[in-house]
């Protein structure tokens, strides 16, 4: 069997990825792949930039699942999980390969799109992920350390994963020096440089953002979030109800930016101004640590979002 042909529509938080994607299922005949580790899980809607979507099955038949519809094009691997439980990056891999390969039988241009660089590196080029398991010893011993002494570890044991991990979340600092301690080796990382598929034939396409621009969309979307009702949604997740399970404040904290500060403000950690300009330096502090992952990858197309040469790239790739 020939590869698969594949879009990978990537770009840091508040470049527009989603629209863009969109607009590409639309002019190739193609369905989306959600590749964001937050929108996975049910409930996390305002603060992850959930797109409002409904679900629908694909056709009348009895016997198909139903699909996650925005603006008329299916959406996958967005809000399927339950947030009390991890869903791993192994998990992650192995729904949507699955995904990719039905798509495809169906006549459909499979795309990725996300801003979890790590979601999608690991799709595209089938990498192995050490299936370590929760090492509850070790998880209490590392909790004792603060989140810089978590990353110091981190810096000694495995320089490169510190460059692009979010250094003020514990969970994801823990899991990584977890999976060091067990394997005795760095967590897996790429070399994109010399890296290549076995299984699909990908074209990248990376959302070009002049950065001081991109911190004001990233500003506006913040105060248009908080205005929409995010701080009200992290409150009712911590609230328990018969038709969820409550959240406890530290797992609202794994999830990191918005659901970690407003968790804080909630619990009268925070003030209001100290938790919205310490969330807006945190957002884009992680968008640089996106961009530092994703400029190893020569292989990405960077083109301005409204760029009329990405339909014509996208067209010339799919004609080979």
């Amino acid at each position: 069997m020939s590869k698969i042909n594949i879009l990978a529509v990537i770009g840091p938080t508040a470049s527009g990825k989603s629209e863009l994607a969109v607009k590409l299922a639309k002019q190739f005949d193609g369905e989306i792949i959600s590749a964001d580790s937050r929108q996975i899980y049910k409930n996390l809607n305002i603060g992850t930039g959930k797109v409002e979507g409904r679900w629908e099955r694909l056709s009348k038949a009895k016997n198909l699942s139903t699909v996650f519809i925005y603006k008329n094009i299916p959406h996958y691997a967005i809000d399927i999980a339950n947030p009390q439980t991890v869903y791993s990056v192994s998990k992650y891999k192995t729904l949507v390969q699955k995904i990719i390969l039905e798509i495809f039988n169906r006549g459909k241009l499979p795309i990725l799109c996300g801003g979890t660089a790590q979601y999608i590196d690991t799709v595209v080029y089938n990498q192995d992920i050490p299936q370590v398991k929760p090492n509850w010893i070790l998880r209490k011993k590392l909790a004792k350390y603060s989140t810089q002494e978590l990353s110091e570890q981190l810096k000694e044991l495995d320089p490169e994963r510190a460059k692009t991990i979010d250094q003020k979340n514990p969970v994801r600092l823990i899991r990584a020096l977890e999976i060091i301690h067990t394997t005795g080796k760095p967590v897996p990382n790429l070399n994109i440089k010399n890296q290549k598929s076995n299984l699909y034939n990908a074209f990248w396409i990376g959302i070009e953002t002049d950065q001081a621009e991109l911190y004001k969309k990233i500003e506006k979307r913040l105060k248009a979030r908080l205005k929409d009702g995010m701080i009200e949604e992290v409150k009712n997740l911590h609230s328990p109800s018969k038709t969820k399970a409550r959240l406890s404040w530290k797992r609202l904290e794994s999830f990191g930016l918005e659901y970690k500060y407003i968790s804080l403000y909630l619990q009268n950690k925070l003030t209001y101004e100290e938790m919205e300009t310490q969330l807006f330096t945190a957002i884009k502090q992680y968008s640089k640590r996106q961009m530092t992952w994703w400029k190893r990858n020569p292989k990405i197309n960077w083109l301005p979002v409204d760029s009329k040469k990405i339909n014509v790239s996208v067209a010339k790739f799919l004609k080979k």
